[in-house]
């Protein structure tokens, strides 16, 4: 095994080295989520920690890590006799983005299930990481239904396995530590939630710090061991800091006046739930054990929130993270009891400080926009009118509001969303098959149905049935499919009216929206002037195109066949990239086709490329004024899709609940 990264070797990201070892004091804080730029030492930490993590007293033999003092009474391994055991170093477990849900909880014998009606359960890797470490890289892109059985094991200090009425339980308690590149796309809601502290960090731009960032590197890599021997005094130190912790942590008391900042703080900004107070509660308790002291202060409140309460304060992909720190002050001055005045001097025994946040963090010097922030705007001309070369300054995307649901028609076999049908391995059982490979998914009644027959063949003399691997059945199953939603948009000068632009802004942001709760990549074309780009590729970060949306400008003819085109060649790369991604192209024009020979002609055959490939297709007509061309239709009739107005793209409009995209698709089923 490779000798880790030193964890005190690590330059800079104080907040991020906080975050875990509070998780390492207190496992109930609930694990970190770490959001940054790649590059930014976010692996290099969460690994470095493994090698602070005090030993762990384990049953000999047991693979469930039971404690020898408090065996699991549960354990698939047991039971066993309270006792001496062995000591071994705590695990540091990573979870893959591509692993399996079998890979994850453990798989059961079927077959010898039914046949034998053993439990034969082979642990995955919750078992691995109990009373351990839980890594999960790039946690954004873990499948859903992963994330949730991770967080609810996480939860509840356990791990269920149910197969067709077997089930096997056995603990499953560790420190959950989840990284992501915000660029790559955002978890759900419900899911930063079930983080209990979340940190960003961004790469330092002090050049001395750098500097010493890359002469360690390059000096860990030179000489791995020789490098750690030189930290292993400061790495002994921190973990002699982190067993005192835990020693003192039940002694640290949390008073009614550190509490009532809590709850001031967690209701002042909105925070929906309790979670966040009692995670703020854990925190708190965990910054003083860490500082040495056995009464919460206002300081450890204030860090607390600091590293609680950002992610919870997110209401769509578009909030931007974060606090308000003077409204943070003003709240705990306000609420100030006993147990502290409100000054917030910073604890000189914490890392880098203490409790108080680096002052080289993510906020200062960061080049990177944050998600939803209005971007800088062109400078327009003398009172907001056209810029040279008839271009405008971007305007304001309008509210958005919920839209109707826009779906690929026929069976898919994409990645597991929200938005098409089909066939995936979570949903309502349709039939069966033959499994190809592991069994996941058995079907009773179709695997009884194929060994009926054969009992008396195979010396049946019992009651149990004679089951062979030929006999098995996998349910097939139907549910939802996430799509790639490329979205072509005209910016154009016939659309560059201020109220307009505004209003067909805040529909792409209402599909963007959309498209984000339903688990898609999106990708963003645009066409003006004499020509179209790819504003961004396709993506799961939809926050990435609200910005790009958002600084979007307008002017000049209206290259609607170079629009086509361009996006006929994003979704040709694509699906070489991933032909399982089914492709829904909403083309958001007024319909109109100038600028070259023949444009009309031109951008007609453009569209049928599409209706050609069987791509299905949706024109939202931004035509407005009491004579309306009509010309968005014709356009929808060429690809093959159909139109819907703005007004009709909303889900309360009495058009109808729901419009189905019309057209067929060649992987439809």
């Amino acid at each position: 095994m490779s000798t880790p990264f030193p964890f005190t070797a690590v330059v800079g990201q104080d907040d991020l080295r906080l975050a875990l070892l509070l998780n390492a004091v207190s496992p109930a804080v609930g694990g970190v989520l770490v959001r940054g730029e790649k590059g930014t030492a976010k692996s290099t930490a969460v690994r470095a920690l493994s090698a602070l993590m005090p030993q762990v007293d384990v049953v000999a033999g047991c693979r469930f890590s039971c404690a020898p003092a408090s065996p699991d009474p549960a354990c698939p391994d047991g039971p066993h006799e309270p006792g001496t055991g062995t000591q071994r170093p705590a695990r540091m477990v990573e979870l893959p983005v591509g692993a399996s849900e079998d890979r994850l909880v453990g798989a059961l014998d079927i077959e010898r299930a039914l046949a034998e009606g053993v439990k034969a359960f082979e642990p995955g890797l919750l078992a691995d990481a109990h009373r351990g470490i839980l890594y999960v890289d790039e946690v954004n892109l873990l499948h859903d239904h992963l994330v949730d059985l991770l967080l609810d094991a996480a939860a509840m200090g356990a791990s269920y396995v149910e197969r067709e009425g077997v089930s096997v339980r056995h603990a499953a308690r560790f420190l959950l530590v989840g990284t992501m590149n915000p660029e790559e796309g955002e978890l759900r809601p419900q899911l930063l939630d079930r983080f209990g502290l979340t940190v960003e960090v961004a790469a330092s731009r002090e050049p001395d710090q750098r500097v010493e960032v890359v002469r360690r590197r390059l000096a860990y890599d030179d000489d791995p061991d020789g490098f750690a021997q030189r930290w292993a005094d400061e790495e002994s130190a921190v973990r002699a800091r982190i067993v005192a912790a835990r020693e003192l942590l039940p002694s640290v008391r949390l008073g009614d006046g550190a509490l009532r900042q809590i709850a001031a703080t967690c209701a002042a900004f909105e925070v929906d739930g309790m979670r966040a107070d009692i995670v703020m509660a854990r925190t708190a308790t965990a910054l003083a054990a860490w500082a040495g002291r056995t009464e919460v202060l206002a300081e450890d409140v204030r860090q607390a929130a600091l590293l609680a309460l950002p992610h919870r304060r997110r209401r769509n992909p578009f909030d931007a993270p974060g606090l308000d720190e003077d409204k943070l002050d003003e709240t705990l001055e306000e609420f100030g009891g006993q147990d502290g005045d409100g000054d917030d001097e910073p604890d000189p025994d914490g890392p880098g400080g203490g409790g108080q946040p680096p002052q080289d963090g993510p906020d200062d010097g960061c080049a990177s926009q944050a998600p939803g922030d209005a971007p800088a705007q062109p400078e327009a001309g003398e009172g907001g009118q056209p810029r040279a070369g008839g271009e405008q300054s971007p305007v304001r995307a309008a509210e958005p509001f919920r839209t109707k649901v826009l779906s690929v028609p026929g069976l898919g076999e994409g990645a597991a969303g929200r938005r098409s049908r089909a066939r995936t391995e979570h949903g309502r059982t349709t039939g069966s098959r033959r499994p190809q490979g592991a069994l996941t998914k058995l079907h009773l009644a179709a695997t009884v149905q194929a060994a009926a027959p054969h009992q008396r063949a195979r010396g049946r003399s019992g009651r149990g049935l004679v089951v062979r691997r030929d006999d098995l059945r996998q349910a097939t199953r139907e549910g939802r499919e996430g799509n790639l939603v490329l979205f072509v948009v005209d910016a154009s000068g016939s659309m560059a009216a201020r109220q307009r632009m505004s209003a067909v802004k805040g529909a792409v942001l209402s599909l963007l929206l959309d498209a984000y709760q339903r688990r898609d990549k999106v990708g963003l074309v645009t066409f003006r002037g004499s020509a179209a780009e790819v504003a961004l590729p396709p993506t799961s970060s939809v926050d990435a195109a609200a910005a790009r949306l958002e600084s979007l400008p307008t002017g000049g003819r209206t290259p609607l066949a170079a629009g086509l085109l361009r996006a006929h060649d994003v979704l040709r790369v694509e699906r070489l990239r991933d032909a399982a991604r089914r492709p829904l192209v909403v083309v958001v024009t007024d319909g109109r086709a100038t600028g070259g020979p023949e444009p009309v002609a031109l951008a007609g055959r453009a569209a049928r490329l599409f209706a050609a490939d069987g791509v299905a297709s949706v024109v939202v007509d931004c035509e407005a004024g009491p004579v309306r061309l009509g010309l968005a239709g014709q356009l929808a009739g060429e690809l093959g899709g159909t139109a819907v107005t703005l007004d009709e793209l909303r889900a309360d409009s009495i058009a109808g609940l729901v419009r189905d995209v019309q057209g067929t698709s060649r992987r439809a089923a």
